[in-house]
């Protein structure tokens, strides 16, 4: 066997380096009062790349604006590992 990535050895926080992947596309049942409607979402997974762990959100589509609201949700989700200004680079890179 080969030897260990430096990050997978480390002692740091999880999700510190994550890694971020779609699948998809599934039928979800979107219940309304009395109307059952089928629309296509997607999964948006991260997975830490420290512990392996994984998060999941589901998004409507593969668009940018819904990418970085996953994200948002994410961040709040877990706490930002990046400092401020890494963050909006990050972010107006992606726009």
């Amino acid at each position: 066997m080969g030897n260990l990535p430096s990050f997978r050895i480390s002692q740091i926080k999880p999700f510190c380096r994550t890694g971020v992947d779609f699948t998809g596309p599934f039928q979800v049942k979107a219940a309304m009062i009395r109307k059952i409607n089928v629309t296509k979402a997607y999964i948006c997974i991260f997975v830490c790349m420290v512990t392996t762990a994984v998060h999941i959100e589901l998004v409507s589509d593969l668009s940018t604006p819904l990418f970085i609201a996953a994200l948002d949700r994410f961040i709040g989700r877990r706490e930002r590992l990046l400092d401020e200004q890494t963050f909006i680079a990050i972010v107006e890179r992606i726009s």
